[in-house]
């Protein structure tokens, strides 16, 4: 166990730095950010004096080199657009992207967990055609399609929701269920997927030949052994939550770190862009390296929770 953690943990370290140089790289290879910050009549002694000021004068490799050491002792830099610190607005921003995107999740588990269950037990039935046309539809239609949508309905032909705003739960509602509709139907296919495989393994069929009830073979025996590939499913949607944010935040003018990503890198803000992106990454490191614990807790292979096979109530 303590040696899975630490090797999980040294990737983690080095996906982090992975992330750092490239943006860090990029962003500073697109071009000189002087140029769109200022305008094309500034005086060129006033050009030079920010270039100096946000370090933009130094080689590329003294810049790379500063800035990991800043990095390091906590420190991203201050925003070309009004000289606060960098990590200062992204700390700002995150608790609203954590709020939309954990009701977003929430959202998803409630619909598409239960939808693709019930598809995979009235397999080949009407149901099952019904609830998959449902989940395609809504993980086929674009999220900013999707988005534009319900704010024609719903916030100007009904006029029941606001279109923009993070005020209340009511300025919620719109882009949690932008965001959470074609994720809850990537999830319905893949809990039906995941079911109706266990559903066919032997262990089944014994527990149905020993006669346990139905919903005993679904509770005991096909979800805990169905819910390893889920877990790891959902923790490679955290990443799908986090890109569909930055969308749904511009949309609908929510105030998170998706929205400011998308603000900073139209006005090439470099702190802010890098402090953003590394914020997101370490979300998603964390979200996956959580995964595999729990993998670990829950698949019987590995030691976690034994199945209910000798314990389960018939």
């Amino acid at each position: 166990m303590l040696k899975f953690l630490a090797l999980r943990f040294g990737r983690a370290i080095f996906t982090l730095f992975l992330c750092v140089s490239g943006v860090f790289v990029a962003l500073r290879m697109a071009g000189d950010p002087a140029d769109i910050m200022l305008s094309i009549d500034t005086p060129p002694d006033v050009r030079a004096y920010y270039r100096e000021a946000w370090g933009l004068d130094r080689p590329l490799y003294e810049q790379y080199g500063l800035y990991l050491v800043s990095a390091v002792k906590g420190d991203f830099g201050v925003s070309f657009a009004d000289s606060r610190p960098a990590f200062q607005s992204v700390v700002e921003a995150l608790p609203k992207t954590a709020i939309l995107g954990l009701s977003a999740l929430l959202l998803a588990l409630f619909v598409g967990l239960p939808l693709g269950i019930v598809a995979a037990l009235k397999h080949n039935s009407s149901i099952d055609r019904l609830a998959m046309a449902t989940a395609v539809f809504g993980y086929a239609i674009p999220i900013f399609f999707l988005g534009i949508l319900l704010i024609l309905l719903f916030a100007l032909k009904l006029r029941v929701l606001p279109s923009a705003g993070s005020d209340s739960f009511a300025h919620l509602v719109l882009p949690m269920v932008t965001l959470g509709l074609p994720l809850a139907g990537r999830l319905a296919r893949f809990a039906r997927t995941s079911t109706l495989e266990v559903l066919g393994k032997p262990f089944i069929r014994a527990a149905r030949a020993r006669g346990v009830r139905p919903l005993g073979v679904v509770i005991y025996h096909a979800l805990p052994n169905a819910a390893v590939p889920l877990l790891m499913f959902l923790g490679i949607e955290i990443g799908g939550i986090l890109a569909g944010s930055a969308v749904t935040e511009t949309i609908f003018a929510w105030p998170g770190l998706g929205r400011l990503l998308v603000d900073a890198v139209a006005t090439r803000d470099l702190a802010v862009v890098q402090a953003s992106i590394l914020t997101i990454t370490l979300i998603m490191v964390c979200a996956n390296l959580l995964v595999d614990i729990l993998h670990i807790l829950i698949d019987p292979r590995l030691g976690g929770f034994r199945r209910a096979s000798s314990a389960v109530p018939s």
